[in-house]
């Protein structure tokens, strides 16, 4: 069997995990935008970890969405940079989702139950299955 051949089939965990990882990063992005602006549609965080700064709030998503972009990118290519960015943007969007369960609690579910799934997609899945490097 060729090595061609081997690898010619990504694992679908892995290919659900980077398009959530796009998925996410293109929405916050548009979150980080609206952050910027000093929009009037965002919700109340003065309870949240960067209180009223919505500055800081953008920043923070924008830091999401750069490490979203690059693990997505980096899984379809079959690295393993992108495993490790996945998890460690996994870890990050979780200790997010506990912090802001009080402001949101639903889109903290939300966003707690993807990291979930994008985090099993990568367990799951090892480097033997898509030749990762």
């Amino acid at each position: 069997m060729t090595t061609q051949a081997r690898y010619a089939r990504r694992p679908g965990w892995l290919t659900f995990s980077a398009v959530v990882l796009f998925a996410v990063a293109g929405l916050r992005l548009i979150s980080a935008i609206s952050y910027f602006s000093s929009s009037r549609k965002v919700n109340d965080l003065t309870a949240g970890l960067f209180g009223d700064s919505l500055w800081g709030w953008g920043l923070w998503d924008l830091c999401i969405a750069a490490l979203a972009l690059i693990a997505g990118w980096s899984l379809l290519r079959g690295a393993t940079f992108g495993r490790i960015f996945g998890f460690v943007w996994g870890m990050l969007v979780i200790s997010e989702s506990f912090l802001i369960i009080g402001v949101a609690p639903w889109y903290a579910a939300a966003t707690l139950a993807l990291a979930g799934l994008v985090l099993y997609g990568l367990a799951v899945t090892t480097e033997d299955e898509y030749g990762g490097s």
